[in-house]
C-alpha cells in the first residue's frame, strides 16, 4: 500500500510557516488563543475553498467527520 502525505499536506507544504509565524507573532494575533491557532484557520479556510463547500457549516461538518485525519492535513 502507497503510504505518502496526502494531497493537501502537499499543497499546505509549499507555505512558509515560518514567515507566517513571523506575521502572526507581529500582530500579536495567537495570543488568546487555547487551541485554533491562525495556522489551523488558515489551512481550514483553504481546505474549503479547494474542496468547494458553499457554507461554513458544511465545512465544519466535513472537517467533524475527518477529524482523526486532521493531524495528516497539517492542521494540529
Amino acid at each position: 500500500m502507497f503510504q505518502d502525505k496526502y494531497i493537501f499536506a502537499q499543497l499546505a507544504s509549499f507555505l512558509n510557516r515560518s514567515k507566517f509565524n513571523r506575521i502572526v507573532a507581529k500582530y500579536d494575533d495567537d495570543k488568546y488563543v487555547k487551541h485554533f491557532t491562525c495556522w489551523n484557520q488558515l489551512l481550514t479556510l483553504i481546505f474549503g475553498h479547494l474542496s468547494n463547500h458553499e457554507s461554513l457549516r458544511d465545512l465544519i461538518v466535513t472537517l467533524e467527520a475527518h477529524h482523526s485525519k486532521c493531524y495528516h492535513l497539517g492542521t494540529d
